[in-house]
């Protein structure tokens, strides 16, 4: 069976204030990562942040500009840090990365390896950025890919439901959180079901 890991990404409180839109998206998001913890499938976060001065802003990149002038992602800002709803625990891996996938600028592909991880199961903000950006980049490295859509979050409607529905059904397996959970959920002996020793 693969080893997995769940991918909590970009869900920072700026990025939150922005996209949320007050459908629950949140307390979903938690679902899945109770859900993980219980199945004993490590959860690692993947925050954008970048150096105050902004020294690997390239004025060519549009979305890393567009961000920086929006006041988002700098390092240290409280803004930055991953919403209080969804904060890691002691022993959960927290990634830095400078770029819109995953593994830009980070040292997640080290901490995979070094895990024997060779499935994800992405989650985060926005579906179009970094979900997306991750996904293309994590086939290219032959990891084995879920993407739980109602984990996912974008600030145009449309575009999630167009990527979760048509294009990342193609490369990876698009699942609700719900239905994630219940198919990773530990099974329980049935005599503790039943009270008594099976015989």
């Amino acid at each position: 069976m693969a080893n997995s890991a769940l991918l909590v990404m970009d869900v920072q409180r700026d990025v939150v204030a922005i996209a949320d839109d007050g459908s629950g998206y949140l307390p979903r998001l938690r679902r899945a990562i109770d859900g993980a913890r219980a199945a004993g499938i490590p959860v690692i976060y993947v925050v954008m942040g970048l150096r105050p001065g902004d020294p690997e802003v390239s004025p060519r990149n549009k979305v890393i500009t567009n961000a920086v002038r929006a006041g988002l992602f700098t390092e240290g800002a409280p803004g930055t840090e991953i919403h209080d709803d969804v904060t890691p625990q002691q022993g959960d891996v927290v990634v830095t990365k400078r770029r819109g996938s995953a593994f830009s600028g980070s040292d997640l592909d080290v901490v995979l390896r070094a895990r024997d991880i060779d499935s994800l199961v992405l989650t985060g903000i926005a579906t179009s950025a970094v979900v997306l950006s991750t996904l293309w980049h994590a086939i290219d490295l032959d990891f084995g890919l879920t993407v739980l859509a109602d984990a996912c979050l974008d600030t145009d409607p449309e575009v999630h439901t167009m990527l979760t529905e048509k294009l990342f059904p193609q490369w990876a397996d698009v699942l609700a959180v719900e239905d994630w959970v219940k198919a990773i959920a530990p099974q329980r002996d049935l005599s503790d079901t039943l009270g008594r020793p099976l015989s």
